[in-house]
């Protein structure tokens, strides 16, 4: 249900007067694996045609590590229960606070996530991009990220206390998943606050873009950034470098996603986008999975926030969940239209779950996409 605060926003805000960061960009690392930057990773899904799986963002946590292990808990506690049981977790960012240290996964990320059950595959976020000057171990952005997540095949990360840890097989800090059922394209949106996508990586999404659209009939096409383009949140608002680099990516490839997912922002918000034809996109934010400081909405009448740009004439807020953590759950779908991509937001309060509780359903939602027609039509239900 939206919640009954006054002068809750229906649009996306800008936050106006807002200092460029761009001299924060970090060079990239090197890619592990091969171009174009591609991984099947045998994903095992309920049938042929579904595919389930978990999304969280922004899970690291400094003062209150409480709430990342409780996300972890409850997303394992899914895994075990369910009779349709997800395949695997998608991170959008922010898996360390605040300069991506090696020193800093074992309490953030190892830990907390040590008897999680699936398969974690991830995109970096602006903290996990970031390089702390003050380190007496001078390191390169990502350089952590890319030990935890990306290689040509399993080895041992060089940081930890679990010696018998091994690495992903991500080929680059961008990289696109290919399942059974979606192919799901990852960016790295770097370390200022709305985020910067160098040329290289633009060209290299359009012809990800375009690969994708050759395979839609059998594959959904969903596009994971940490930096969300829409939010009405008090903190970052939405970020129109994204929302331009999105939209003239998807201009220039003539293919538009299903799906687009996203943190930095830290709470739920989904978004439905128009496009002519048609076509109706979900944006969603998914960025309270265990940082302790959470973002409530932005009031809709505030000064330092506008919603007055013709950019989101044809984006509606549809639900909202904010001061409290949580995570998705999305199911792919193969059907004789096309693809039906449902979700379920799960959300924890911010004093915690008694014992016995778990996490409460809280936004649940369904779009079908329409291939044959190059239509998509949408339904949902609160």
């Amino acid at each position: 249900m939206l919640s009954e605060k006054k002068s809750i926003p229906t649009k996306p805000l800008f936050k106006l007067n807002q200092p460029d960061d761009t001299y924060k960009f970090q060079p990239l690392p090197e890619p592990l694996g091969a171009y174009p930057y591609r991984l099947k990773a045998g994903i095992k899904t309920p049938s042929a045609d579904k595919m389930i799986f978990q999304v969280a963002g922004d899970t690291g946590g400094l003062k209150s590590p409480a709430f990342q292990r409780l996300i972890a808990e409850q997303m394992g506690k899914q895994v075990s229960n369910s009779d349709e049981k997800p395949s695997f977790l998608y991170h959008v960012g922010d898996i360390v606070y605040h300069f991506g240290e090696s020193d800093q996964y074992e309490k953030q990320f190892f830990t907390p996530y040590r008897d999680y059950p699936l398969p974690i595959f991830a995109i970096p976020g602006n903290h996990d991009s970031d390089v702390n000057p003050l380190n007496t171990n001078p390191y390169t952005s990502l350089a952590p990220f890319s030990s935890v997540f990306c290689g040509t095949e399993p080895r041992p990360v060089p940081f930890g206390t679990d010696p018998a840890r091994k690495s992903g097989m991500q080929p680059h800090v961008y990289w696109t998943l290919q399942t059974p059922v979606a192919n799901i394209i990852g960016l790295a949106t770097n370390v200022p606050k709305y985020g910067v996508v160098t040329e290289e990586q633009k060209q290299w999404f359009i012809e990800e873009l375009k690969h994708a659209a050759t395979e839609h009939q059998e594959k959904a096409i969903l596009v994971a950034l940490h930096h969300a383009p829409y939010s009405a949140d008090f903190n970052h608002s939405s970020s129109l470098p994204m929302i331009t680099f999105l939209e003239s990516a998807f201009e220039e490839a003539g293919v538009y996603p299903d799906l687009v997912m996203s943190g930095h922002v830290h709470n739920y918000q989904r978004f439905s986008k128009s496009y002519e034809g048609g076509k109706i996109t979900p944006y969603i934010v998914c960025g309270a999975g265990g940082f302790d400081e959470l973002h409530w909405l932005a009031e809709a009448d505030e000064k330092l926030y506008t919603s007055n740009s013709e950019i989101f004439d044809t984006v509606k807020l549809e639900n909202f969940c904010t001061m409290q953590h949580g995570f998705l759950s999305l199911e792919i779908t193969r059907i004789d239209e096309g693809h039906q991509i449902a979700g379920k937001y799960f959300a924890i309060p911010h004093e915690g779950l008694k014992e016995g509780e778990d996490a409460t359903l809280y936004d649940e939602f369904v779009y079908t996409v329409i291939r044959k027609s190059s239509v998509s039509s949408e339904s949902y239900s609160l």
